[in-house]
């Protein structure tokens, strides 16, 4: 890890973050939560918030997908993902659903929304129902992958991966700009 340059634990924690918090509703795959925890380490997102039915670490199976991901990147479990969104939208977080729905803008197209200084939250839905009703109607706007396949989705850990190497970029481009 010495040769790779890369953070101990602590100093990640000690890191400045993206300005972006990931929201899991109701994930059930602890394999997939897990490697949300492992994406959100290599971009540095702000904190993870597992809501609902999802497992929180210490998990073993977590751990299989994240490598010690959960213990790099804060993490905060709420029972109920309103509840979560709520708190989200009085620290003046800017709340997208990744999700297909009237309204969604294309992720290649989310640039001209994105503010200096603002933090975002992104919300990934549960991998057969997506993203709750009652939380996307609490959003601010929608996100969707452009897909030119037979399936109309892709699993949670593919997007999460697409969405926050993509978001990263933007937000720091933002930052700097």
């Amino acid at each position: 890890m010495e040769e790779l340059h890369r953070l101990t634990v602590e100093e990640f924690q000690q890191s400045e973050k993206i300005p972006l918090t990931v929201v899991l509703d109701n994930v059930r795959s602890q394999n997939n939560i897990g490697s949300v925890f492992r994406t959100a380490d290599a971009f540095r997102i702000e904190e993870i918030v597992l809501c609902g039915i999802c497992c929180t670490p210490p998990n073993n199976e977590i751990h299989k997908t994240a490598l010690g991901a959960e213990d790099s990147v804060k993490w905060s479990y709420y029972k109920n993902t309103v509840d979560a969104i709520k708190e989200l939208k009085q620290k003046n977080y800017k709340i997208y659903a990744i999700e297909q729905v009237n309204g969604s803008i294309d992720l290649h197209n989310l640039k001209a929304t994105l503010q200096e200084n603002q933090k975002y939250a992104v919300i990934f839905g549960h991998e057969v129902f997506g993203v709750s009703q009652e939380v996307v109607d609490m959003c601010d706007g929608y996100i969707e992958i452009p897909q030119s396949g037979t399936k109309h989705s892709l699993n949670i850990s593919v997007t999460a991966g697409i969405v926050l190497y993509e978001m990263s970029l933007l937000l720091d481009a933002t930052k700097r700009a």
